[in-house]
């Protein structure tokens, strides 16, 4: 059975390459059991000037900032990790994949105080197309309005820390066991706040609306459909949404690394507008997809060869 243990390959562990199959640690370690850890999901795209790492900078950066939300000290630089990644990405001979950089604690004790623990990082990288099906991309998905909540104004919960997830993996899972393809998580004060793993924008009346950052992710695909917005001259506004916004809206579609950008065609069971991806999502999409594959020559920064 082919798992993402048994692959061939090299896993960056440490400051060192290490046979894929060897890297493991100990089953008492402290992460393991607590959740302290941080952890990015960066994707690297062929384009027609080679491989190129989607906003590798702002990937890294938000690591740091997440470890630092936690107290965490990571014993590399920024610079140091985005090399690991773009070495990762080079050793495996991969054209187009996912990259998983993540820094966790060690086995040196146990408690929750979490003191005198080493701090290990890693950065693995494999071909991961979207988890979402093709056809979604055009069709759109079923979501949920999940009963999970997220919680308001903690920097914590609004961290790409590892322990948050458990939220989002049970959130996914009541959607799914219920024939949903996604869900929409609320915060505490009833506000919309994102998916299981997604950021997520409205369109009404041909302005872009999306929820602000008190219990939100701030994701990079989210930044970058901003930008792509506003170069069309879309008006773009952060704001506090409530389910009743999003059941009149025009179009509803979520973003992600791991997503990209995927329209919605029904929250519980009602369509939005006629159900069809809508004409501004449409070229948020295509233009995404092109940005991403080096077909545009706006903000070409946002590439980072792994050479």
């Amino acid at each position: 059975m082919d798992t993402l243990a048994n692959r061939e390959g090299f896993i960056w562990m440490d400051g060192q390459l290490i046979n894929w199959a060897d890297a493991k640690v100990h089953v008492l370690t402290h992460t393991l059991h607590y959740g302290l850890g941080v952890f990015e999901g960066v994707r690297a795209y062929s384009t027609p000037e080679g491989t190129k790492i989607f906003r590798l900078n702002d990937h890294t950066n938000r690591l740091f900032e997440s470890a630092k939300a936690v107290n965490m000290k990571i014993p590399f630089s920024e610079q140091e990790l985005n090399e690991a990644q773009k070495k990762v990405f080079r050793v495996n001979e991969l054209e187009e994949g996912y990259i998983r950089p993540m820094c966790f604690y060690g086995s040196e004790g146990m408690g929750l105080r979490a003191d005198n623990l080493k701090v290990h990082c890693i950065v693995a990288a494999w071909e991961w197309p979207s988890y979402m099906s093709p056809e979604a991309f055009e069709k759109g998905i079923n979501i949920k309005i999940s009963s999970y909540k997220r919680e308001t104004g903690n920097i914590v919960s609004r961290s790409k820390v590892n322990g948050n997830y458990v939220t989002s993996i049970m959130a996914l899972q009541e959607a799914m066991k219920e024939g949903y393809d996604e869900a929409l998580l609320l915060d505490d004060e009833e506000n919309i706040s994102e998916g299981s793993g997604e950021n997520f924008f409205i369109v009404k009346n041909k302005i872009l609306f999306t929820p602000d950052l008190d219990a939100s992710l701030d994701g990079i695909t989210r930044k970058s459909i901003i930008s792509l917005a506003e170069e069309l001259n879309i008006k773009v506004e952060v704001k506090k949404i409530k389910l009743q916004d999003v059941l009149e809206a025009d179009e509803l579609f979520f973003t992600g690394t791991a997503a990209e950008v995927v329209p919605i065609r029904s929250v519980d069971k009602k369509l939005i507008s006629d159900g069809e991806r809508g004409e501004i999502t449409t070229i948020l999409q295509k233009n995404y997809f092109d940005q991403v594959r080096g077909k545009r020559d706006s903000f070409s920064e946002w590439l980072y060869s792994i050479d």
